[in-house]
């Protein structure tokens, strides 16, 4: 075969470079490029390498409990896995429309969450990459670096942080992992001690909000053409919006455009979700590739997440939300912006726009009502549906409750089914990550071959991959799970590391013996 049809086809031809672990994320992944002997990249790749199962261990579980068990998914957003189960529930028991009280709890628990995920995003994670540049020493670009040379912008990040975390706290009780909302609305009121404790800080919260987006803006236009194409790809876009077209980020119906921003369906009701929602797997990932369905699997793949968002809205209601964000589409000159560095100025425009919502729940007397819980007809909400998940293969045999929330990342789609005794049946979660998946992967395609072909690999080349899939704020662990069997590997070692036996199951269910001989754990790890 000429040297020039050499593809990943043929991957025992290429040199294996593997980016592990993936840093500054949360969760653990790893990147894998393969290479020719002219340093010419034929494939570029995003694994994630871990499995939580959660979708198969909540069935039988009582629904009621769902709420709180699916928060454990994460420590970084568990609201929106809180909330969105929540959500869910209320289907279960009828409850269409929340009493006031309770929806303004909830949502001011959701901001809260929002606006401390993207401040421990952009302040923590993704700022040495924008203030220090790429290839800058790691050993001083990370946040240590920042808390050093940036000790003013360092700190406004921790309070950030740490007003989000109190607005969970004083809805839910505690800052990660608390329980306020339940089948029908909250369990927990608020009261006027804590709209004054919240009040006292959101004016400085609303400032360092703005000088944020201040800061981004001016990274991103001081970058030039190397900020607007780095990691670009032209991607569809998916997200809730309001009624009115407005950022919706707690309930509301499905909007899709296309790269262009031509509509491919508006105000979808989010229980259709799985009508217009596919799934596809891929043998060399645990995480799904959720596609259009009526684009299918190769055009149909779509971005989530702040950038989606803010180029799918057609305004933002708070006020200084709004002017950054009419300054942000002056990018695009009327079609979306598709540059993947522009997603932290997004992320920190809903940052803003949470801040300013948070300050204007806390003057609605509705927000320390009494009237906390509502019901309706059980059963009366989702029957009859065709069946569970993108896949759209079996049918409900009991009742159905969906849940679809805007988490931090993206759009975040909860599907449970229960039987007539209450008992989950089915379940289906569509990460805000897994939504992301193909949209990294073609980024960091994009970056592999507009920076890393034909160059020796370096550090500061390889930390470009990162930088791409920063941009996305991943959520790896969350986005995790598998259909069918899990390929899986029990290794006997001695204690000084010394293999004696290890036994394989393929993913196809097929055990097989490995052959053993003088080597070590450490020596096999990379198999």
């Amino acid at each position: 075969m000429p040297r020039t049809l050499e593809t990943a086809a043929h991957p025992e031809r290429l040199r294996r470079v593997a980016i592990e672990p993936l840093t500054r994320v949360e969760g653990h992944g790893k990147v894998t490029l393969l290479l020719d002997d002219r340093d010419q990249v034929r494939q570029a790749r995003l694994h994630i390498v871990e499995f939580r199962g959660f979708e198969r261990f909540i069935q039988g579980r009582p629904f009621a409990e769902l709420p709180v068990v699916v928060q454990r998914l994460c420590g970084i957003c568990p609201v929106s896995h809180h909330l969105a189960a929540a959500k869910a529930c209320d289907r279960l028991v009828g409850a269409v429309r929340l009493s006031p009280a309770a929806e303004r709890v909830r949502r001011l628990m959701h901001f809260g969450q929002v606006l401390q995920s993207h401040a421990l995003h952009f302040f923590h994670l993704a700022s040495p990459d924008l203030l220090f540049g790429f290839d800058d020493d790691p050993a001083h670009r990370n946040v240590v670096g920042v808390i050093h040379d940036h000790p003013d912008l360092a700190r406004r990040g921790v309070l950030l942080r740490r007003y989000g975390q109190e607005v969970i706290r004083v809805c839910s009780g505690k800052r990660i992992h608390g329980c306020a909302a339940i089948p029908g609305g909250v369990n927990k009121a608020l009261d006027n001690t804590d709209r004054e404790l919240l009040g006292a800080d959101i004016g400085p919260v609303i400032q360092w909000a703005e000088e944020a987006v201040a800061l981004m803006r001016r990274i991103f236009l001081t970058g030039g053409e190397r900020a607007r194409h780095f990691a670009a790809v032209p991607a569809n876009t998916l997200s809730l919006v309001r009624p009115d077209g407005a950022l919706e980020l707690y309930d509301g119906g499905l909007r899709a455009r296309d790269p262009k921003g031509t509509t491919i369906f508006d105000h979808a009701p989010d229980q259709d979700y799985a009508t217009l929602l596919h799934e596809q797997v891929k043998p060399w990932s645990y995480m799904k590739f959720p596609f259009i369905a009526a684009l299918g699997p190769d055009a149909g793949w779509y971005r989530v997440g702040p950038l989606a968002r803010i180029n799918n809205c057609d305004y933002i209601d708070t006020p200084r939300a709004e002017q950054a964000r009419r300054d942000f589409a002056a990018l695009g000159d009327g079609r979306p912006v598709q540059a993947s560095l522009a997603i932290h100025w997004a992320r920190l425009i809903e940052l803003l726009h949470c801040a300013e919502a948070i300050e204007r729940l806390l003057g609605d007397p509705d927000l320390i009502g009494d009237d906390l819980v509502r019901e309706g007809q059980s059963g009366s909400i989702g029957s009859g549906s065709t069946g569970l998940g993108a896949s759209g293969s079996g049918s409900a045999t009991g009742r159905t409750g969906i849940g679809v929330i805007e988490a931090p990342r993206g759009t975040l789609f909860h599907h449970y089914e229960v039987d007539a005794d209450g008992l989950v049946t089915r379940a289906n979660l569509i990460v805000s990550t897994t939504s992301n998946n193909q949209a990294m992967n073609e980024s960091i395609r994009r970056v592999a071959q507009n920076e890393l072909t034909g160059h020796a690999l370096t550090e500061p080349l390889l930390n470009q991959i990162e930088v791409a899939i920063r941009a996305y704020d991943p959520c790896l662990s969350c986005a995790t799970h598998a259909i069918g069997q899990m390929p899986l590997a029990v290794t006997l070692a001695r204690a000084g590391g010394e293999v004696l036996d290890e036994l394989r199951r393929d993913p196809d269910g097929a055990f097989h013996r490995e052959p053993t001989g003088p080597q070590s754990v450490a020596a096999n790890g990379g198999s």
